[in-house]
């Protein structure tokens, strides 16, 4: 199955809230591989090389405010208790 049919209906899952065991019969993709794939792509250091190859590119065209920054709580280690 082609690795960009499978992304689309990937991000087509991601971004519209819809189940993975229903993307649109349109892409063509069965939902497993949909499910599947992206962990292989994590793997491989795929998501990892996406996210520079975007950031280089806004670089590049001064399109990135480096001046803000936003670190999600689930990212980052929450140890326990309170020390």
């Amino acid at each position: 199955m082609a690795d960009r049919a499978v992304f689309t209906a990937v991000v087509y899952v991601l971004t519209s809230g819809c189940a993975w065991r229903y993307p649109p019969a349109s892409f063509g993709v069965n939902f497993k591989t949909a499910h599947r794939r992206p962990a292989a792509w994590t793997e491989a250091g795929l998501w990892r090389r996406i996210h520079v190859a975007v950031l280089d590119e806004l670089g590049g065209r001064g399109e990135v405010d480096w001046s803000r920054a936003i670190v999600d709580a689930a990212s980052v280690r929450a140890k326990k208790g309170v020390n």
